[in-house]
């Protein structure tokens, strides 16, 4: 019976907490600077246990990170539990909780500031708070991050307050209020990415979750400055997966599937986006994006 009643509150607690949404490392939410509009978090430890991470690392797929632990001289992959990304709009700093026994290359410069050895190369910085904690990004971010943690003062409340609302079991997700400059950056890029930056200027506000447990299970959801914005998001959005859908082979009808999981709703002036991928079909999803070049053939 005692057991069943542990069980049964074990069970009462994690429900709560998918109710409640995302857990914030208070460590972490204290080092974000004030001027943050954009923030995203990663539970690395939880991510690093699911089945796409284990794929995407085995394939090599994760070569971002590799240029991450170059530069900032610690690995998420094995030395973060908890990671938050805030943002501006131009600057970007990574706040990490894990285990951090850092030897710094010799070639790094290193200086003091307010108390903290902050180690830098060009305009990349890093520093170790202490055994658990450590802030990456460019040097004035991380001395902002710095600032932060010793005004004692909880900045970027909006944010964090969102964030806290987000549902489910997400390992990663992500809140804004807004996107600074990201827009003209993205709109000034060929293809996608202009496209993209045109969809952004319409949104005032934004959030998304991911969790990676089984398959793929996404959601975003968009405020926009007005409810034909939001129209012509949804329909563009709709007009997206309607011409991936167009674009599978004969051959392929089960890819089909993959766009099958792409829902897209609008209400008045927010746009919904639910993206669902089943596990036998994170393969092909990896296919699809696989934007590595191919490796030549030796000539006969």
């Amino acid at each position: 019976m005692k057991a069943l009643l542990l069980a049964f509150s074990v069970a009462i607690l994690e429900a709560a907490s998918a109710q409640f949404g995302v857990r914030i490392d208070p460590e972490l939410a204290a080092l974000v600077p004030p001027d943050t509009i954009m923030l995203s978090g990663m539970r690395m430890s939880e991510l690093r246990e699911t089945p796409l991470y284990k794929k995407m690392l085995s394939q090599q797929r994760l070569s971002e990170l590799d240029d991450f632990a170059r530069r900032t001289h610690f690995d998420p992959r094995k030395d973060v539990n908890d990671m938050l990304i805030a943002s501006n709009g131009v600057d970007s700093v990574v706040l990490a909780r894990g285990n951090f026994k850092v030897q710094a290359p010799v070639e790094l410069k290193k200086s003091g500031y307010k108390g903290v050895t902050v180690y830098s190369k060009g305009e990349g910085a890093y520093a170790i708070l202490d055994a658990t904690t450590a802030v990456a990004g460019l040097e004035g971010a991380v001395r902002k991050a710095i600032d932060q943690k010793q005004s004692g003062r909880q900045a970027a409340t909006e944010l964090l307050a969102r964030a806290r609302t987000l549902t489910g079991a997400a390992q990663a997700w992500f809140v804004s209020s807004g996107w600074g400059n990201l827009p003209e950056r993205m709109s000034a890029e060929n293809g996608n990415l202009s496209n993209l930056g045109r969809m952004f200027r319409s949104i005032d506000s934004a959030t998304a979750t991911a969790d990676l447990r089984s398959g793929l299970a996404a959601s975003a959801n968009g405020w926009c400055r007005t409810e034909q914005d939001a129209k012509t998001l949804a329909d563009a959005a709709r007009g997206m997966v309607g011409l991936g859908r167009l674009s599978v082979p004969e051959n392929q009808p089960e890819m089909l599937r993959l766009f099958d999981g792409i829902k897209v709703e609008q209400q008045k002036r927010s746009i919904l986006v639910n993206v669902h991928i089943p596990p036998d079909l994170i393969d092909r999803l990896l296919q699809m994006t696989d934007t590595r070049p191919k490796p030549q053939l030796p000539k006969k």
